[in-house]
Order: structure tokens, then C-alpha cells, then sequence
């Protein structure tokens, strides 16, 4: 986020909602003083007058809307950019500025992620830093082929531009079938590593659909899987690879029973959990994650926001 957005952030917390200095540096993970700087530079620059002088605003708006409707601990939202292509660079950039305002402030001891081109861009974008005590964890097992945006590589570069410990979960996102799945999960070794996996301060996760554009359908299901029966099952996207129906809820499908990843009750133990993703096909999945209550946290665009909230584009 950049400082003229911090400042327009700071300014309609302050002028329009009624928060104290400290209780915006709280939602803000900013200091007093920066908030303090921000609104001061707010009234000189001319963005606080009778109104808001800023284009801004709308995101603003936007912003606080969310985190009423869904009861969440904070919002981001970007411009929706023109070249939909650019999306995951966009609300990666975002993360990227959210997550290194999160770590300053409240100093975690642990960091969970995901993977996708969501997060390859939020960690391409993060300022290196000197966290060697923060453990970076992945969430759930990777591809079984080389790619940059697989779970080892993303938790690897996580762990590198922090300068932390970096733990894998060294297993594919899917066993061959729900057998194989409990055999591998009753290892005392992997039972550790997807308790370790939720015993984290932060996580941050793209979510996919199932859609042609998902990078989950197009490289991380088992080879032979049916997308149209997922659908058929209800299923609009999903979440650490559970697949998950429209109101947040894991379908009756047998891919949800091989997954390697930790079940949906112990994710929603993180204390702050935050979902970055945005775009038209990602509509359904972000708004079943929201309504399940499973993101502390959202990053998204502004088109995504307008339709989270039922209103006309």
C-alpha cells in the first residue's frame, strides 16, 4: 500500500468512522506517530477538507463495507486492473505491503502459506528482512513436478526474503486415493507436520476455482479427475485443495479425503488468516470463504469487492 493510500486510509478512519489515533495505528499496524504524520500530511496536501478529495475513497468505502458485512479483522482492496492478466501482480503487490506492515507490527513467530501466482508475486514484491526466529511453514503438500509456483518453492522463497527457518511439508497435495491419504497422515511425522502447519500465528492462501484458469485444475489434481463431477458435487472452488461448496462447506467427494493438507476446523485456529485473490472467475470461492467466516483478512480488487457485496459493477 503506498503512503498516499495510507493516508487517505488513516484520514477516513479518523474523520469519517471516529477512531482514535491508537486504535487506527491498531488497524492499521502503523505506530501513533505515523498515523499522526499521515494525518497531518492529509490536511496539508488537501485530501481532508469538507470531503475527500481522492479517487481513493471508493476503495475506502469499500474497505470498511467488507469488514462489516464479513466480520473480518481487515481489507485491502486495489484497483481491479485493466489486463485481468495482471491480476495476481496486483493483489500481489498488495500482500506483499500488507504482510510486511503485519510482520514489523506484530512480530509473528510463524508464518503458514500457500502457493499459486498470488503468492510467487506477494513474495517476489517483499522487501527482504531479518526475521531468523520466524518459522515459515507450508500448508499443505506441493506439486510433483518443478514449478515456481508449487508449495516447496513459494515457502522456500518465503523463508529466503525473510531470512527465516523454512519447514516443508514434503508431500504431494494429493495421495492416489483415500487409502494412501491415511496411510501417509497416520506417520507420526506427517500427524506433526499438519499439527505444526495450524500451530502458526499467520497464514496466507490464494484460493482457486474450477474454472480453466484454476492452476489447481490445470496442475495439482490427480491425473484423471473429473472437474464436472466436482461441480456436480457443488463444488465452486478451494481452499489449502479442499474443495468447498458455495457457502464454505467441504463437498462429499473423494479428492476431499485425499488432499494432504490440515482439515478445515484446525485452519480456522490461526488467529490471523488471510486470503489474497481477486478476479471474476474467483467470485464464488472468495465469497463462500468469507461467509464460512474462514479469512481474518482479505485482499482483493475492486470489481471482486462490488460483487461481494451484491452491488452492480
Amino acid at each position: 500500500m503506498s503512503n498516499q493510500q495510507l493516508m487517505v486510509r488513516a484520514s477516513w478512519l479518523y474523520h469519517v468512522e471516529g477512531l482514535t489515533q491508537a486504535q487506527i495505528a491498531e488497524r492499521m499496524l502503523l505506530t501513533r506517530r505515523k498515523v499522526n504524520e499521515l494525518l497531518a500530511a492529509a490536511l496539508d496536501q488537501g485530501v481532508v477538507r469538507i470531503s475527500f478529495n481522492s479517487p481513493l475513497t471508493e476503495n475506502v468505502e469499500l474497505e470498511a463495507e467488507l469488514r462489516h458485512r464479513f466480520d473480518l479483522t481487515d481489507v485491502v482492496i486495489v484497483p481491479t486492473p485493466e489486463d485481468q492478466k495482471q491480476m495476481a501482480t496486483v493483489i500481489g503487490r498488495a500482500a506483499a505491503m500488507f504482510l510486511e506492515r503485519l510482520i514489523q507490527a506484530s512480530e509473528p513467530t510463524s508464518l503458514g502459506v500457500g502457493w499459486g501466482a498470488t503468492l510467487r508475486e506477494t513474495v517476489h514484491h517483499m522487501a527482504p528482512a531479518n526475521a531468523p526466529d520466524v518459522k515459515v511453514r507450508s500448508m499443505m503438500g506441493g506439486l510433483t513436478r518443478g514449478s515456481e509456483i508449487n508449495t516447496f518453492e513459494i515457502v522456500r522463497r518465503f523463508a529466503k526474503v525473510l531470512n527465516a527457518e523454512c519447514h516443508y511439508l514434503a508431500a504431494p497435495i494429493y495421495a492416489d486415493d483415500p487409502a494412501s491419504r491415511d496411510t501417509i497422515v497416520a506417520q507420526t511425522v506427517f500427524q506433526s507436520l499438519l499439527r505444526e502447519a495450524t500451530a502458526v500465528d499467520v497464514s496466507i492462501l490464494s484460493i482457486g476455482d474450477v474454472s480453466p484458469e484454476s492452476l489447481q485444475v490445470r496442475y495439482g489434481l490427480p491425473t484423471g479427475t473429473d472437474i464436472t463431477e466436482l461441480t456436480r458435487a457443488g463444488a465452486v472452488g478451494d481452499l489449502l485443495g479442499r474443495y468447498l461448496d458455495d457457502s464454505g462447506t467441504e463437498i462429499d467427494h473423494p479428492l476431499n479425503r485425499q488432499v494432504i493438507s490440515p482439515s478445515i476446523i484446525d485452519y480456522c485456529r490461526i488467529p490471523t488468516r488471510i486470503i489474497a485473490s481477486g478476479g471474476a472467475h474467483k467470485g464464488e470461492i472468495l465469497a463462500a470463504c468469507l461467509k464460512a467466516r474462514l479469512a481474518t483478512t482479505v485482499i482483493t480488487d475492486t470489481d471482486s469487492a462490488y460483487r461481494l457485496l451484491g452491488r452492480d459493477l
